[in-house]
């Protein structure tokens, strides 16, 4: 192995997340921080963290066709950087695959480290991973100096949402029927219901078993169904596993409602009364987390993920979700390309079914939302 000490600044981005996605990554001379090998390319319909490792395992590939002994990792991605460092847990499925190959490709160096840097630190990878996702080739090429073996950089274009289209064909879509729990008690006397256990009233049983009616109704060919671990969610998708023909019900702990925190079992005038201001700056903005408990933007976050993981495991299938008030939101916002307020100004009924498509290529149709004919 040469002495060649290299950094490789590694970047990915989606446009919906999931959607449109791509990576970027250069490596660069450590003590020259001369251009040695540039990669970017297209990954089709996947997440933020998705892309944002496959630009790290480019990077990290292309060191080592570089023949590197050491490499700085240099990435704008909190997590990427916590997870390889070893500090942070993978707890979505999805990534682990991919940071197992990262994983193998550091063994192949004398030393790597990661370091964390401000997006404006890592303009030249974001730019690369923007070139990716406005549809330019993917390039592998290595330069030394100005060498034009590699497309001169351009300025990263908006990142609006794709525009619908009609598709070539419905069967590439993925279907997502998202279903909420029926009835708890919490749900009944209007209580803040999050990572408390509680079980489906009788009312909730029916509501339950209606839903797997209408899911029936939506689709005979359901291929899997996931749920929130806890169990009013557990017990409503083995109601509609069973009407689907006995499948068995797949937990993801990524569909479990948000942390309330403190505000856990209380009515909205109980959070009003007791904690005014806490409340004003939650309904004002998703980084805001109830004291003690999660904000939206952590919800957004894991269940993103969760979509990424079922789209890439199921493409072109029948999927039921069955989850929470939140994540259903959450997952509807980001479909619809709403803003914020959306989240509080939807009304989701317990049992309420929302349908939605998804293409390969990023393009979503919302079908329905909140539906709940089958429970009059």
């Amino acid at each position: 192995m040469s002495d060649l000490r290299v950094i490789v600044e590694a970047d990915g981005g989606s446009r919906g997340n999931p959607g449109p996605a791509g990576y970027g990554a250069v490596v660069r001379d450590a003590e020259t921080g001369e251009v040695l090998a540039e990669r970017f390319a297209s990954l089709g319909v996947a997440t933020n963290n998705v892309a944002e490792y496959s630009g790290l395992i480019a990077g990290l590939a292309a060191a080592a066709e570089l023949n590197a002994a050491r490499v700085a990792v240099k990435m704008d991605s909190k997590l990427v950087v916590e997870q390889m460092s070893g500090r942070w847990q993978i707890k979505n499925a999805g990534l682990r695959p991919l940071a197992a190959e990262a994983a193998a490709l550091v063994g192949k160096f004398a030393g790597v480290t990661f370091e964390w840097i401000p997006r404006e630190r890592n303009k030249a990878a974001d730019e690369l991973a923007n070139r990716a996702m406005d549809g330019e080739a993917a390039v592998e090429g290595k330069r030394a100096g100005k060498s034009a073996e590699s497309p001169k950089s351009e300025a990263p274009k908006s990142e609006s949402p794709k525009s619908w289209a009609p598709p070539a064909s419905l069967a590439e879509a993925t279907r997502i029927i998202l279903v909420r729990h029926g009835e708890t008690p919490m749900t009944a006397q209007g209580r803040y219901s999050g990572r408390g256990d509680v079980p489906l009233t009788d009312e909730g049983e029916a509501q339950a078993m209606a839903a797997a009616g209408r899911v029936a109704g939506i689709s005979r060919e359901v291929a899997a169904v996931l749920s929130s671990p806890l169990t009013r969610c557990v017990r409503t998708a083995q109601l509609i596993a069973d009407e689907a023909g006995g499948l068995p019900v797949t937990i993801m702990d990524d569909l479990i409602e948000c942390d309330f925190g403190a505000w856990e079992g209380r009515t909205f005038a109980e959070v009003q009364e007791r904690w005014p201001a806490e409340m004003n700056a939650w309904l004002g903005s998703t980084s805001v987390a109830p004291p003690g408990g999660e904000s939206f933007q952590a919800v957004a976050k894991r269940v993103r993920g969760a979509l990424a993981t079922v789209l890439s495991a199921y493409p072109g299938k029948v999927v039921v979700l069955v989850s929470h008030v939140s994540p259903i939101k959450l997952i509807l916002r980001d479909a619809l390309a709403a803003g914020d307020a959306f989240l509080h100004r939807l009304f989701l009924d317990a049992a309420g079914v929302s349908t939605m498509d998804v293409w390969p290529d990023g393009n979503i149709a919302v079908r329905s939302v909140n539906e709940t004919a089958h429970l009059r």
